[in-house]
């Protein structure tokens, strides 16, 4: 079986402890003879924080947000990462990221086989939580980018706790829970000290469908919290049966990704990208055996025996 190597996802906006909780993950690694590797992602053109990873395998993407200006960095980045000399792979975000960006790239088809995500650990402010919850002294884009950054969680800390009243906790906590997905456990610390058990569980699955069938009876069992859902093919596919399958599904998949053939074009490999019912297609360099085909669903509570049916019945024929 081939290595994969273990992703965490650190997000947070500024201020709210990333970097400490960053490091808290970094030393347990170090005590365990891990080799982690850390991207650091920041807005300016240093780093200022940098030499407290010294002793790590570091990459630093500046200039830029990794969500947006420089996610081609990110990805080149992963993609030159050797796998054979990293045990962990821990991401932080700047301050104005959004993590299901970064979740979005670690799932891409280049690397699903390479790494797997483990978790998305976002990490509230209680100090500032609720300032930057009012209208009156913050913005639409970073009311925006919280929610983002709470709805991406797989583990949340309410970070600074020590630094609000008990009131003030409380209603930092109901704003939390009422956009976290109710599954999510929340912990809260003063200094990003949550427990290494709970920090570094894994959260998030990709359930690969290696015999695509339809057995329904076969399948009592319910997925209730499936994040994705890696489909392998082996023959090329409608452009047409691959839009309406996806837009079937659109009730349960956020998004969707992959490297197919086409029946147009058998010669060739595309990568397609779907989101919003929206399905954009593009021809690839890469040639056909250099990288398997696939098709990836990303959700929650996607009905596998609907996958297999729309998949088999729409596009496979």
């Amino acid at each position: 079986m081939n290595k994969k190597v273990p992703v965490y996802v650190i997000s947070g906006f500024l201020g709210s402890g990333k970097t400490t909780v960053l490091l808290h993950m970094l030393q347990h690694f170090k005590s365990q003879n891990k080799k982690p590797a850390v991207i650091l992602n920041e807005l300016g053109d240093e780093n200022v924080e940098g030499h407290l990873f010294k002793d790590h395998k570091m990459v630093e993407l500046l200039n830029g947000c990794i969500c947006c200006t420089i996610q081609d960095d990110l990805k080149t980045t992963i993609k030159e990462l050797n796998i054979e000399e990293i045990d962990v792979l821990l991401i932080e975000g700047t301050g104005v990221a959004n993590p299901l960006e970064i979740k979005d790239a670690i799932l891409d088809p280049l690397f699903i086989d390479k790494y797997e995500l483990y978790s998305m650990v976002s990490i509230v402010d209680a100090s500032h939580y609720l300032e930057y919850q009012s209208f009156f002294t913050s913005s639409k884009d970073i009311r925006e980018l919280l929610k983002e950054q709470v709805v991406s969680a797989s583990f949340l800390i309410i970070n600074k706790i020590d630094l609000v009243t008990k009131g003030q906790l409380q209603k930092v906590e109901k704003k939390v829970m009422s956009e976290l997905k109710k599954e999510v456990p929340i912990f809260q610390t003063s200094h990003g000290e949550a427990p290494l058990d709970l920090l570094l569980e894994k959260r998030i699955w990709v359930e690969e469908m290696t015999d695509v069938k339809v057995h329904t009876h076969k399948h009592h069992h319910h997925h209730h919290h499936i994040e994705a859902i890696k489909l392998p093919l082996l023959e090329p596919v409608s452009r047409t049966g691959l839009e309406n399958g996806l837009k079937s599904l659109s009730k349960h998949v956020i998004r969707a990704k992959g490297i197919v053939r086409l029946y147009d074009n058998e010669k060739d490999l595309f990568e397609f990208q779907y989101a919003a019912n929206q399905l954009r297609i593009k021809p690839m360099e890469n040639k056909i055996g250099t990288i398997k085909e696939c098709i990836i669903l990303i959700g929650s509570k996607i009905p596998k025996e609907k996958v297999e049916k729309v998949f088999l019945g729409e596009i496979i024929k």
